[in-house]
């Protein structure tokens, strides 16, 4: 899988200029209607960005996130985030049209108690996208319609109220489904489970082959948060219902069936990066867990 993308090369690909402070805007900020970029393919590469983007998007699409295909139609704002690699192929015929901004995370350090990692769209667990009804998508264009006059305009504060404008649409979306655990767990094995759940997504995605994958056993884990395995294994149960060791498996295999699906890696390449001694370990395991070899998977 090659290199993140950046912002530089996506100003390279989607417009024809580049913003001429653009290396020394560590908190880079823009926003953008469909129409307005260049004629894209119907599809992009499955890659990782290392920029967040909002999309209120006019068509149908399916979205490759992660591990997931998501269909996407009008009325779905998505939420992409650096941690977490995508593609896209467009359904409809004709140019997409809708609106998209996007930032890094410095951008919106000042907005409060949270960062962006604690809100459940930009999550590498959480759900990308969102159905909104016509009143709340309307309510989104007019957010996407305020940015883009604010960033055309020459008011001093006019990144301060760009910044109100994308939190009040994050919190637009969030309202539609409550979490009450959301910014606090209820107890110490729920915090336990939650840094569990965090080293193993961090581990993700593999990038190259050659990159060791270090964490893959539930000792390796109590090592690095300094508690028993089995004090681990207790906390990871009680809170999800799943073993350890089944969080771990699940998602090796996951990663597996993306790499299979969005990649050009062999299958030996793939069982290394993975962290198994020998492709036929992998395929074992993958057979397990999938009732499918890693050949068959990838021929479907």
């Amino acid at each position: 899988m090659p290199k993140p993308q950046s912002i530089a090369e996506f100003y390279q690909e989607k417009m024809n200029w580049m913003p001429d402070n653009l290396q020394q805007d560590i908190g880079h900020f823009n926003v953008f209607r469909m129409e307005d970029c260049k004629p894209s393919s119907p599809s992009m590469s499955y890659n990782r960005r290392d920029f967040y983007k909002i999309s209120l998007l006019r068509g149908q699409f399916i979205y490759h996130y992660a591990d997931r295909s998501l269909l996407a139609e009008t009325g779905n704002l998505l939420f992409f985030n650096p941690q977490v690699p995508y593609a896209w192929e467009q359904l409809s015929e004709g140019q997409a049209t809708g609106y998209f901004c996007i930032f890094r995370e410095s951008f919106l350090t000042e907005m409060g108690r949270y960062t962006l990692k604690d809100l459940p769209m930009f999550h590498p667990h959480g759900k990308p996208s969102y159905r909104l009804t016509p009143e709340l998508e309307s309510e989104v264009e007019r957010l996407f319609l305020k940015m883009l006059d604010e960033i055309n305009s020459d008011y001093r504060g006019k990144y301060d109220l760009i910044r109100n404008y994308l939190m009040e649409m994050v919190h637009l979306v969030m309202k539609t489904e409550p979490s009450e655990r959301l910014y606090q767990h209820r107890n110490a094995n729920e915090r336990i489970a939650a840094v569990f759940m965090e080293l193993l997504e961090r581990q993700f995605p593999i990038e190259a082959p050659g990159r060791v994958f270090r964490l893959r056993a539930a000792g390796d884990f109590a090592t690095e948060l300094s508690v028993h395995v089995n004090h681990l294994n207790r906390a990871v149960k009680e809170t999800t219902g799943k073993t350890t060791t089944t969080h771990i498996s699940e998602r090796i295999v996951r990663e597996a069936q993306a790499l299979l699906r969005h990649t050009d890696w062999n299958v030996s390449e793939i069982s290394y990066s993975l962290g198994f001694e020998e492709p036929s370990h992998f395929n074992n395991f993958f057979r397990k867990h999938t009732r499918m070899t890693p050949t068959g998977f990838r021929t479907v």
